[in-house]
């Protein structure tokens, strides 16, 4: 008279559910994967690049300009508006500016401002929410005869500079 063991079903077991939640784990991956590139649509930086490209001789002109003129701009968030301080060989300062926000890898969080003149080379206008972290900054008067840009980090705690790209 042999002792065996009752032998338990295959779902008592834990070898087969441990060998069944490898591949189970890898199709919710792949369902999640799919979700999440459904939802999440990647915006181009530029939308044409062949624009893009002819009208860098136009950027470089404005850059040169903005060099000429020995621009800089320090931009300072203070009570929720912007506070930009222009400063160089301008015979006049333009009663707005433009600046531009730009995210570098979703164009949808672009952001366009407009800058009114204070007195004196100071410009102020209220500054929306920005999502933290890196954004390319572009400023430009009105006629965009010259052009200044820059980088900084959301959420801004301290004055940016912004000057004419190097050539």
């Amino acid at each position: 008279m042999t002792n065996t063991a009752p032998s338990r079903p295959w779902y008592r077991e834990p070898w087969p559910w441990i060998l069944i939640s490898l591949p189970a784990t890898a199709v919710f991956a792949g369902i999640a994967t799919v979700w999440i590139a459904a939802t999440s649509a990647d915006g181009l930086v530029v939308g044409d690049y062949y624009k893009a490209g002819l009208a860098i001789n136009q950027t470089l002109a404005r850059d040169d300009a903005a060099r000429a003129l020995a621009l800089t701009a320090t931009l300072a968030q203070a009570d929720g508006a912007l506070s930009l301080q222009l400063g160089g060989r301008l015979q006049a300062y333009p009663e707005r500016l433009a600046l531009t926000f730009a995210h570098p890898t979703r164009q949808g969080m672009d952001l366009s401002l407009d800058l009114r003149h204070a007195g004196g080379g100071r410009y102020r206008t209220v500054l929306p929410a920005l999502a933290a972290g890196k954004w390319h900054v572009q400023l430009t008067d009105s006629t965009s005869a010259w052009r200044l840009s820059g980088v900084l980090h959301t959420p801004l705690g301290q004055p940016v500079t912004l000057a004419a790209p190097n050539p």
